[in-house]
């Protein structure tokens, strides 16, 4: 069997942004919701058996009381917020599994499900269903691996060195140094993305690196500035790294078997309707049908 996890918290502002607004009977925005919706009974549709959605259901976690600036809420409009809980009360009306996290972020939500995922010798392969850079450090060889599916892209761990450079496991440190702009951290001044992987894939981690840059052995532009500014920002290098170290212990599943998507539930069609798409429930039953079948 393979294994699909889906960024619902992604999903949630690609659909939003790039589907027909649409409002439910109670004149409440839900074009988002019902783009995702689609999406996913797409994936069903096209083969997809075991799935589950990670959400973020509040956007702050744990990481905004490491560091400031940390990524919040702020500046997300109304009409997207207001859709994260009808988002996940409708995956699950639709029968599928939903991760609503809290204190951990739907990315460590993704991270957790992989790992454990991949545990099971009866799974071939996990599709994490992501763009999402941070998620490249949970790739293992051709058995994890993350699915771009507005590109239809598939990232295996030759991928993510092919991307970026480094290795899935050096990934937090290669967003240390780089910095994430999305999740709010700026990462080490002076240090790009063509240095730091020449650096890191010769070191793969920060403690690794010499203190000095004439004790390299590796030729980067610029290496003893890079290597004052990574001995003046050390403190914050490891920092970012934490922030950008996804969780992967979290207990969200007891098998594998539970992620199997077995039809929608009896209040799908009534939610489906009051969102203006009744289509969602009669497409969800004919490919429950297909299935028995």
């Amino acid at each position: 069997m393979n294994v699909h996890l889906i960024d619902g918290t992604y999903e949630l502002f690609r659909h939003h942004f790039g589907a027909p607004s649409a409002l439910d009977r109670n004149g409440r925005e839900v074009g988002g919701v019902r783009g995702v919706l689609a999406s996913v009974l797409g994936m069903l549709n096209a083969g997809a058996t075991h799935i589950a959605v990670a959400t973020d259901h509040v956007i702050e976690s744990f990481r905004n009381e490491l560091w400031p600036g940390y990524k919040t809420g702020a500046g997300i409009p109304e009409d997207l917020l207001g859709q994260f809980c009808p988002l996940e009360e409708a995956l699950r009306a639709m029968g599928v599994q939903v991760w609503a996290m809290e204190e951990l972020e739907a990315d460590d939500g993704l991270a957790s499900g992989a790992a454990k995922a991949a545990r099971d010798p009866r799974v071939e392969c996990v599709y994490i269903c992501t763009p999402d850079k941070d998620l490249s450090q949970c790739v293992v060889g051709d058995r994890v691996v993350q699915w771009d599916r507005r590109r239809n892209e598939v990232r295996n761990e030759q991928g993510v060195i092919a991307k970026f450079g480094v290795p899935p496991a050096s990934i937090p440190d290669y967003l240390a140094l780089v910095g994430d702009s999305a999740d709010g951290f700026p990462g080490v001044p002076g240090w790009g993305a063509k240095s730091t992987a020449s650096v890191l894939g010769r070191y793969l981690h920060l403690e690794n690196i010499p203190g000095r840059a004439d004790a390299w052995d590796v030729t980067v532009r610029g290496a003893q500035r890079l290597a004052e500014a990574l001995l003046a920002h050390r403190a914050n290098a490891f920092l970012f790294r934490d922030l950008a170290t996804l969780r992967d212990g979290a207990i969200l599943f007891d098998d594998v078997d539970d992620l199997a998507w077995q039809g929608p539930e009896p209040g799908f069609e009534d939610l489906a309707a009051g969102m203006g798409a009744p289509g969602l429930w009669r497409r969800a039953q004919a490919i429950a049908g297909k299935i028995d079948g």
